[in-house]
């Protein structure tokens, strides 16, 4: 094994030969894939599956909804949703009830017991963060956010899945 260089970091593997037209797209997908693997070690500490902090900040931050409303708001499958909400709920983090406007639609809403929920997932997010740009200097961070930001957007177009984009 030869030794590691500023070049050759240690968990860099060549790219496999049918992603030579996107070592971009391959450094992205390989960075997710360790983002979302480092954001659930940090999450379950607090007791959480990664992808239920995102239903928890949306109820968090806009109060009851109801659960249709809050599958779009996750951008997730609504069987994965559901799921999601029988274990928050089985966990006492969120509650379920008819909404009284209409019956048929189910409203969703954080238990007063999420509150403490709240504090850990911060903690687990600031951590995340820290861990992943560390060795960052501040304006590395920006640019990064810029150049992620710029990313996201080209692919919200390619895709037409971008909440508040107009065509």
């Amino acid at each position: 094994m030869k030794p590691e260089t500023a070049a050759d970091p240690v968990c860099t593997e060549p790219l496999p030969s049918s992603a030579l037209g996107g070592p971009v797209s391959h450094a992205v997908s390989r960075v997710a894939r360790l983002h979302r693997m480092a954001a659930g070690k940090l999450l379950r500490g607090a007791g959480l599956y990664p992808g239920q902090e995102f239903v928890m900040m949306h109820l968090w931050d806009a109060g009851p909804v109801r659960q249709a409303e809050l599958i779009k708001a996750v951008e997730l499958d609504p069987s994965t949703v559901t799921k999601m909400l029988q274990r928050l709920e089985q966990a006492g983090h969120v509650r379920r009830c008819p909404d009284p406007g209409d019956r048929r639609a189910v409203l969703v809403e954080a238990t007063k017991e999420s509150c403490a929920l709240h504090s850990a997932v911060e903690a687990a997010w600031a951590n995340l963060e820290e861990y992943t740009l560390a060795g960052l200097d501040p304006a590395e961070r920006r640019e990064l956010t810029r150049l992620l930001g710029k990313v996201e957007e080209n692919l919200c177009v390619q895709t037409a899945d971008c909440p508040g984009l107009r065509a």
